[in-house]
């Protein structure tokens, strides 16, 4: 049988990041590549626990909005991190924070509008995004975050962004932070120009050093927030959520009746068991937080002992990546791949994180400290430190 596909189809890219974990199952290669919360993180017993209490509407349909006692649990959160009153109706639970990025581009882009994003971009929000045909306006990165400066010479210079894509804290793939200064510049820049931030936060409650630094959305009303219980408490659930204006959230809800009715239920519930205890996300985030933390520091020390003649790569605050940049002229990270696969060793390739219309990136590459041993940290840097070597 012949398919003939869409030309929205024919645009799709695949992610390269399961491609590399499927090479990855049989254990022979150890990963470095996957953004995967590490098994031992996984309350697998708490979750065990809360399942066996769930009533019987956990296992029904439930409301496009979201299952009741999870959206109440999240409205009252997000009013306590944002310091101001968050009703239900800014709430929509998603099938993880992916979701949501796909019901944005679908309420809010026209083929042609504008998407700036930072570069190095997240390859999961370019995907999402890229479906709906924008344009995209690609700003650099440094340690401190996504450019503020050059989206405002970009404004000051006529362009008109409708949507401002960041993951401020611990950015993937850079690890970078946005700073508190730019935060301020980049909220009052939307305020000014009528763009919405898309902030993205999966990662904020994973931070071992540094300062935490305020939300975006407590710095601007032109804000739209998306979280995931998938790095704090187990990504098969497939739960995350958008808190934004009403009138978005409304526009997004009708979006995800024709997509898939409601995220699952059941996933919702066991999210509303654990989240609702009282100082339960504290303590989990107390308990993998150190876990983390350790493993970055051993993945750092690694690769200074292995490869420090050839690969720049700063230390992280938090969150669960690295990102390294290959110091050798003529660097190319595709060609890297293939011989640390040889090696037996895994990572993504920078260009991975391209955002269309900004540099290759051929240079950098993403490293994940989440789910190896320290052992087994080390013996991956060695095998890269062999690959960039060859």
């Amino acid at each position: 049988m012949i398919v003939e596909p869409s030309e929205r189809a024919r645009g799709a890219r695949s992610s390269i990041i399961r491609e590399i974990l499927r090479l990855t199952q049989d254990g022979a290669v150890l990963s470095l590549a996957g953004g995967i919360p590490a098994a031992e993180a996984i309350p697998l017993e708490e979750l065990r626990e809360a399942a066996a209490t769930l009533p019987v509407a956990a296992f029904q349909y439930t409301p496009t909005e979201g299952y009741g006692p999870l959206r109440a649990l999240l409205a009252q959160r997000a009013s306590q991190e944002l310091d101001r009153p968050v009703g239900e109706e800014q709430v929509l639970v998603t099938g993880g924070s992916q979701q949501a990025l796909d019901l944005l581009g679908r309420v809010l882009l026209d083929p042609g509008d504008v998407v700036a994003m930072e570069h190095p971009g997240y390859l999961g929000a370019i995907q999402a995004l890229e479906a709906w045909q924008p344009s995209f306006l690609p700003i650099d990165v440094d340690r401190d975050g996504m450019r503020v400066d050059l989206l405002a010479r970009a404004l000051a210079g006529g362009a008109r962004p409708k949507l401002v894509y960041t993951v401020p804290d611990f950015s993937n793939p850079s690890g970078a932070t946005l700073a508190a200064e730019r935060r301020r510049e980049l909220a009052a820049l939307a305020d000014r120009y009528g763009f919405l931030i898309v902030e993205d936060d999966p990662y904020g409650h994973l931070r071992f050093a540094g300062a935490r630094q305020p939300a975006i959305a407590t710095l601007s009303d032109r804000v739209v927030r998306l979280q995931t219980v998938s790095k704090s408490l187990a990504p098969g659930l497939r739960v995350g959520w958008v808190v934004g204006p009403a009138d978005l959230t409304g526009l997004l809800v009708r979006a995800k009746q024709a997509a898939d009715l409601q995220a699952s239920t059941t996933g919702q519930a066991l999210a509303a068991a654990l989240l609702g205890r009282p100082g339960w996300a504290e303590r989990q985030a107390a308990r993998v937080t150190p876990l983390y933390a350790e493993r970055a520091r051993a993945l750092s020390a690694a690769l200074r002992r292995h490869a420090a003649d050839v690969l720049d790569v700063p230390e992280p605050e938090g969150g669960m990546f690295l990102w390294g940049r290959v110091t050798t002229p003529g660097a190319d990270t595709d060609a890297l791949l293939r011989a640390a696969i040889a090696e037996g060793v895994a990572f993504v390739p920078g260009g991975a994180f391209a955002v269309p219309g900004g540099g290759s990136l051929r240079d950098g590459l993403r490293l994940s400290y989440a789910t190896l041993d320290l052992a087994d940290l080390d013996e991956a840097a060695r095998r890269l430190a062999a690959a960039l070597h060859r």
